[in-house]
């Protein structure tokens, strides 16, 4: 699987969240403080969800990218740098709790503590939880499904288009 797939993968139960914070007219009235009662259910909501796991590979992609950038300079520095690279993405791990918190956060910030039981009741339950198993199966053939229909109306408009042009004279 690649790491755009994975990614994709891990995005499912947070988009679904972020569809229905988007979707709530709670969501703006809620206020830009959240209580600490309405962030622990936001938390609880987060790790059921998965909802940061899309961004679980943030850390390791920010010291392979600075890895790689000290590589281009001078490639002698492979095994130094892979020895500092695996001991910084431990010792920043902790650090990750700091996205969680926020995601937490803005949910909190988006819905009343009523209304994040609610979703984390949903989440916890026999259906909840075979949804959150189940979207991924659906996305994938979801954006199967969107790719070819696209492709096949990309195929049209490029032989409608052709035609229109050929009527006025362009030759192809």
């Amino acid at each position: 699987m690649s790491v755009i797939q994975a990614l994709q993968r891990a995005a499912r139960p947070a988009a679904v969240v972020v569809a229905l914070v988007t979707a709530s007219p709670a969501a703006h009235a809620q206020s830009r403080h959240p209580s600490p009662a309405s962030l622990l259910v936001a938390k609880q909501l987060v790790a059921t969800t998965g909802a940061t796991a899309l961004f679980s590979p943030l850390i390791a992609g920010v010291v392979e990218q600075a890895k790689n950038l000290y590589l281009q300079q001078n490639p002698g520095l492979a095994k130094d740098l892979n020895e500092i690279a695996n001991k910084m993405r431990k010792d920043l791990q902790p650090r990750f709790a700091e996205v969680t918190n926020e995601v937490a956060r803005l949910y909190a910030t988006h819905f009343t503590e009523q209304e994040l039981k609610d979703i984390l009741a949903f989440y916890r339950s026999p259906t909840g939880k075979k949804m959150l198993a189940q979207q991924p199966n659906v996305v994938d053939a979801s954006m199967k499904f969107a790719q070819n229909w696209s492709n096949k109306l990309s195929e049209q408009v490029i032989a409608q288009m052709r035609e229109e042009l050929k009527k006025k004279g362009h030759d192809f």
